[in-house]
């Protein structure tokens, strides 16, 4: 008798908590929602991310704050969401630069996919491999037999060591056997202006910043980082139509959330923010940005970034990316 009362107070109090988290998430949000984007205003996950609050915001009529804290790579800011709440009022701005800090950081003082919960996925956005007119380069088959003709010689570009600019030239490089430089600048804007006075060979880069460029003839479109063409840039072949599918490289961002935040919530806000990304106005800033749909359920987001993690980590070893702390 004493382990039948047992049993029945346990169910007694596991029904009591779920019906206590079905009442969070129905009434959540019922605050303003903090967003930590963990890098400086301006970058491409944070302006994104704007755009796609902003209609979750109306939806649901509760102001969703992005607030930025920078720091470590975006160590700081990560971590700090780990340590919150699993409430659903703290929730991260995550992105693949979170795969990246894994292999430019000694340690970590948390474990982005033990740690957090993927929650929705904005989209995704592919590089343009570009190049000055004056290299004279028309086709990555060209850029290849140069790069080839002269090993060691030639160089490429990017934002920095582990930047998305340097995982893409990376995964070039690897695939297409290269024995080429890499120049790390101290931002995106460093490295553009070089690359247009054709003090560097190569970069990949963001579409929605290199349009005008390529449109002015003042770059030289060569590939995107895709397995397909892009609508923005129709004319120019994939990587993979170049032939190395091994390159292809897309640059992700989305919402996660401390690890153990209720199903029903992240449920929740996944719905809401597919909704948003379905509404005409929110789809057309996004493909002014280059950012393509990849919708996804948050399980499948979950295993998609841990994916991410574990690939990049190969890559790391494969291109001897060393840490940086």
């Amino acid at each position: 008798m004493r382990t039948i009362h047992a049993l029945c107070a346990a169910f007694t109090g596991l029904a009591a908590i779920a019906a206590s988290t079905t009442a969070m998430a129905e009434n959540w949000p019922s605050r303003p929602v903090l967003m930590v984007s963990p890098y400086s205003p301006g970058n491409a996950t944070d302006i994104v991310g704007r755009i796609v609050l902003d209609q979750v915001s109306q939806q649901l009529g509760q102001p969703f704050v992005i607030e930025n804290r920078a720091g470590a790579g975006g160590v700081v800011g990560v971590a700090s969401v780990t340590r919150a709440d699993p409430d659903g009022y703290t929730l991260l701005l995550s992105s693949s630069s979170m795969a990246s800090a894994v292999i430019l950081h000694s340690s970590l003082p948390y474990d982005p996919v033990r740690d957090l919960t993927a929650v929705a996925m904005f989209g995704v956005q592919p590089s343009v491999l570009v190049t000055a007119p004056s290299k004279g380069f028309k086709s990555v088959a060209d850029l290849v037999a140069a790069a080839k003709a002269k090993p060691g010689e030639l160089n490429f570009a990017s934002a920095g060591v582990g930047a998305a600019s340097h995982i893409a030239g990376e995964r070039f490089r690897l695939a297409a056997g290269l024995n080429v430089q890499h120049v790390p600048y101290r931002g995106p804007n460093e490295a553009f202006t070089d690359v247009l006075a054709g003090r560097i060979d190569y970069y990949f880069l963001p579409i929605a910043p290199a349009l005008p460029m390529i449109a002015q003839n003042r770059l030289v479109a060569l590939a995107v980082s895709t397995p397909k063409r892009v609508a923005l840039l129709p004319d120019v072949p994939s990587i993979v139509e170049a032939g190395y599918p091994d390159a292809t490289y897309l640059f992700w961002g989305g919402i996660s959330a401390p690890a153990k935040t209720p199903r029903d919530i992240v449920n929740k806000l996944h719905d809401e923010v597919q909704k948003a990304l379905d509404n005409p106005a929110v789809q057309e800033k996004l493909q002014r940005l280059g950012v393509q749909p990849m919708p996804m359920t948050p399980e499948q987001f979950q295993k998609y970034f841990a994916d991410d993690v574990v690939a990049t980590v190969k890559l790391g070893k494969a291109a001897n990316i060393m840490p940086t702390d």
